[in-house]
């Protein structure tokens, strides 16, 4: 141990909802004071880089600035400073706890001794739980100190089980994402927007606005459900509904033997119980049914393995198929021991929502006694050396078989969907071989389920994990749209006269798309009415402002401070205005000093620019007009000269005398007199609206007759 304790401290953090200065996405900034260990960089602290990857051993794969496998390992033998280690030891938890990352940044400041460092995380609470797990762990290898690293990883893993979303709605998410589809949480489980404003759709895991709710209670009444596919040509299991434990044997008897029990609402195959023949057990299953809280069932038994087919939109994206589970008796241990030995040992096994298959517990699964029961066994039972036992007949939907549906099979599940009327459903089904059609060889559908869940298809023990997640994003917003679930978004940054861009350029969107949403210090608005004054959380409400699904285009002023502070309250916008560079005296305690840092700040409204969209700069001032070096997309430019010398773009909105005129390489294609306004500064603010119009889609002619009405209704 050493005599003497190095410390790192952490002075505050801050977590960045929305792009920011370092990257397009969510991240947790957090400022160290290194204290003596600033002069003490990694090389110079004695076995430091061994103790850091016997703790972490998947430190070796960083790559950190040097590019490439080990580049991070090359970096702490060579020496560098412990705001980085920590960085990247964050980094390897939060991967190791399931939330991987990838992205981290570590600057010094212009106090002796104390840093920035940033590090991608998707939400607050997985952050600052990262954050405080990574600096106890650093301090510790400092220090030639234990740390359980495995009951770190434990504990960061039960915050992002318990603050993010589950598997299947993660999967939608991610596939969201991928085609720039912003999304939000409504809640602290898996309601999710995806999209913005009136171009929105909503899921709940599996469940989309798209999905009936009469769809979805019949899916519910799997008696009427089958009533319905049987009077459509689908082949359906014979059966009925029963009330007793007599009443089922008499339609067991009706129907003919051997029959299937279950509840009519069944889940995960829980109180269902196959292939019974005998009064005693079909009586006895009954009670197991009937425990599960719903109707109970009796069908005629169909021979063959589970299947569990995903239908999306009519058409079959995945299937899966179930397999018995059996273990094999040693002459010693108990059937309760052996389930835990040979099966529950399997790592696809578990309790948590990510296993693929579940953990079987026998006192939660009756049915599963009644199987064992029939072959003259209980849980405590010692199955004689070499004998197989049957635990499970249904069940364990983990085998991918996608790739094996017979054509007429896909149909009949399609048409299930389509019988039912749900948008995403998962049809049981069981047949001896699925690359037959069911009638030839007696399959029959089962069961048609609303919110169906993923993670079979996602990951399957066996087999090709499928594009789920891309299958009903593409459902929920087409493949051709190139912007698919956006509204028209402007953001006007900047500190001057923004208020009065904001004000114009929403009510020039509003004419030309519908009711136009904006957030600016002026309020809270759709259309002309104010739902709200700036509150305390001013970036919380721009946020909310996105899931009114009155709004068909939003306009959001943010200030260099809430950039700092929060990050842009969106993720991408059609148009970006920067209006100048001003506000850095405010801001000291970002380490801004003077105005060479404003820049990196204000570019962050043109970076996120989508790269069909424009940026809108003041082409009056050159520090400003720089900053189309970073913009996607195209520029536009105000002001009251030409477009400046070697930039890009060749549209401008400039001012003629008392008159607005826009243009493009030079010509006039549009004039408007000029409002009434205060000074210079609200004429120039007012091109800077009307360039972002333009730039958003709207005619030259619709901008000039809106201009002019604009004085007399609609200044703030």
């Amino acid at each position: 141990m050493h005599s003497h304790r190095f410390t790192l401290t952490v002075l505050r953090h801050r977590f960045l909802g929305g792009p920011n200065v370092w990257t397009y996405r969510s991240a947790m900034e957090v400022w160290l004071d290194l204290g003596e260990l600033e002069e003490r960089p990694s090389n110079t602290i004695e076995g430091l880089t061994d103790r850091l990857l016997a703790m972490l051993p998947g430190l070796e794969a960083h790559h950190c600035g040097v590019g490439e496998h080990g580049g991070f390992l090359q970096r702490l033998r060579e020496g560098t400073w412990a705001g980085h280690v920590l960085e990247h030891c964050i980094i390897e938890l939060l991967n190791r706890a399931g939330m991987p990352t990838g992205f981290g940044q570590t600057r010094s400041t212009s106090q002796h001794g104390v840093y920035r460092m940033v590090f991608r995380a998707r939400n607050q609470e997985t952050a600052e739980a990262a954050l405080r797990h990574g600096h106890a762990l650093l301090e510790a290898a400092i220090n030639n100190e234990p740390f359980d690293v495995g009951q770190a990883v434990v504990q960061l893993r039960e915050v992002v089980d318990s603050t993010w979303l589950g598997p299947s709605t993660a999967a939608i998410v991610n596939a969201a994402t991928e085609r720039r589809i912003p999304f939000q949480r409504l809640n602290d489980g898996n309601l999710v927007q995806l999209g913005e404003g009136a171009r929105q759709r909503r899921i709940w895991t599996a469940e989309s606005d798209l999905t009936s709710a009469i769809a979805e209670n019949i899916a519910c009444d799997k008696d009427l459900t089958k009533t319905l596919l049987q009077s459509c040509g689908v082949p359906v299991p014979e059966g009925q509904v029963v009330n007793s434990p007599a009443e089922a044997w008499e339609a067991a008897q009706d129907i003919g033997l051997p029959v299937v029990v279950k509840p009519s609402d069944a889940n995960h195959g829980r109180g269902v119980s196959l292939e019974l023949s005998d009064q005693a057990d079909i009586e006895r299953a009954f009670g197991i049914a009937e425990a599960e809280g719903s109707d109970v069932m009796v069908e005629r038994y169909i021979r063959g393995n589970e299947h569990r087919v995903l239908v999306v939109g009519g058409k079959v994206v995945a299937a899966c198929r179930g397999e018995s589970l059996w273990i094999t008796g040693d002459g010693v241990s108990t059937v309760r021991a052996l389930i835990d030995s040979q099966l529950n040992s399997d790592p696809r096994r578990g309790e948590a929502e990510e296993f693929p298959l579940e953990t079987i517990r026998l006192e939660r699964e009756p049915a599963m006694c009644l199987l064992l029961e029939r072959q003259g066994l209980g849980p405590d039972a010692v199955p004689e050396a070499g004998r197989k036992v049957l635990v499970q007949r249904n069940g364990n939907m983990a085998f991918d078989c996608t790739d094996e549906v017979h054509p007429e099979v896909a149909y009949m599940a399609g048409l299930a969907a389509r019988i039912v009327n749900l948008d995403i459903a998962g049809i049981d089904m069981v047949t001896e071989d699925i690359s037959r059609p069911l009638q030839e060889v007696g399959g029959a559908i089962v069961e048609v389920n609303a919110g169906p869940g993923l993670l079979m298809h996602l990951k399957p023990a066996v087999g090709q994990p499928r594009p789920v997640g891309e299958a009903i994003i593409d459902h929920l917003f087409g493949t051709t749209d190139p912007s698919p679930g956006r509204i028209p978004l402007i953001g006007v940054a900047g500190t001057r006269q923004t208020r009065l861009v904001c004000a114009a350029a929403a009510y020039l969107m509003d004419l030309g798309q519908g009711p136009a949403g904006r957030a600016s210090q002026d309020g809270i608005f759709v259309g002309r009415r104010r739902l709200e004054p700036v509150g305390d959380d001013y970036w919380a409400q721009c946020r909310r402002l996105l899931m009114n699904r009155e709004i068909h285009s939003l306009v959001v002023e943010s200030t260099p401070r809430l950039v700092l502070d929060r990050g842009l309250p969106y993720d991408r916008c059609l148009v970006g205005v920067v209006t100048d560079l001003g506000g850095w005296e405010d801001l000291s305690d970002h380490d801004i000093q003077d105005a060479s840092g404003m820049p990196r700040v204000l570019r962050t409204q043109v970076d996120v620019v989508l790269d069909h969209g424009a940026c809108v700069l003041n082409a009056d001032d050159p520090a400003v007009a720089a900053l189309s070096a970073h913009c996607d997309g195209e520029c536009y430019w105000y002001g009251a000269s030409t477009v400046p010398e070697g930039m890009p773009g060749t549209r401008m909105v400039r001012r003629d005398g008392q008159a607005i005129c826009l243009c493009d390489r030079g010509e006039i294609v549009a004039r408007a007199q000029m409002p009434s306004l205060d000074g210079d500064e609200q004429a120039t603010a007012i091109c800077a609206a009307a360039a972002a119009a333009w730039a958003a889609g709207l005619s030259p002619a619709l901008i000039s007759a809106g201009l002019e009405r604009f004085d007399s209704q609609a200044r703030p």
